[in-house]
């Protein structure tokens, strides 16, 4: 394959302010909240690590770790990914770099940890980019993915209802944790950490549209160990072995 031939572009629409529009108001905040907590849980011995986000010109993550002092590098598709964070970059809190997501244009294990969120579900050749995350990354590699051992177990069933209630879904993939976990062990990592942000589906706290209603709820899920078991989207670490 020629270099820099785009196969994939995903992140070209999560980096969209359209996409953005699925997390605004106090439901989308509160979800993101969700994620970056955990994330940032993770990161906490991390401050002198240098860190590349994949696909993170949503800005979902890149965002908060520029605005606590990481050094961040996010990878795109496109120029075009990069208008989310154009403040950061700027500031000079942050690196861009663009090409293809298969094949990005930079050396072996060249960072110590490496982000993928909002994309792999989207990725038609996940396990190229799996591939790739596990080239790049000399020590982990932390990524998100919705998985069919939950409540999204029936979200085929109801995608027609989740696109006319959110309006611009696209299709996405489910993931077993075991074969997301095979193909990072093909790669040289083991899993580290694997955690649930929430039990019920995202679509329904949207058409909830009332923060505090849902924090109860998830919390409640939570307790019952709801969430452990059959929580999604999940925050999976994995280190090189």
């Amino acid at each position: 394959m020629p270099p820099n031939t785009m196969h994939e572009a995903p992140d070209i629409e999560t980096a969209s302010g359209d996409y953005a529009k699925r997390f605004a108001g106090p439901v989308g905040a509160w979800m993101l909240q969700v994620q970056e907590s955990i994330v940032l849980e993770l990161l906490t011995d991390a401050a002198k690590a240098s860190i590349l986000d994949v696909g993170g010109g949503h800005g979902q993550l890149a965002i908060p770790m520029c605005a606590r002092g990481f050094s961040v590098t996010v990878h795109g598709s496109d120029p075009v990914c990069a208008e989310r964070i154009q403040a950061q970059l700027h500031k000079g809190g942050c690196r861009f770099l663009t090409g293809n997501i298969l094949e990005m244009p930079v050396e072996d294990r060249a960072y110590d940890i490496v982000l993928c969120f909002r994309l792999l579900t989207h990725c038609d050749e996940w396990q190229d980019l799996t591939r790739e995350l596990c080239r790049l990354a000399k020590h982990r590699i932390i990524i998100d993915y919705p998985t069919s051992q939950s409540v999204n177990s029936i979200a085929p069933a109801l995608f027609s209802a989740k696109k006319r209630l959110e309006g611009n879904t696209r299709t996405w993939r489910s993931f077993t944790h075991a074969e997301v976990e095979k193909a990072f062990v093909e790669n040289g990592f083991t899993l580290s950490s694997l955690q649930k942000q929430f039990f019920l589906p995202m679509a329904l706290h949207r058409a909830l549209r009332f923060a505090p209603l849902s924090r109860v709820l998830e919390g409640v899920c939570r307790g019952l160990g709801l969430t452990k078991a059959y929580g999604s989207p999940v925050i999976a670490e994995f280190i090189r072995t």
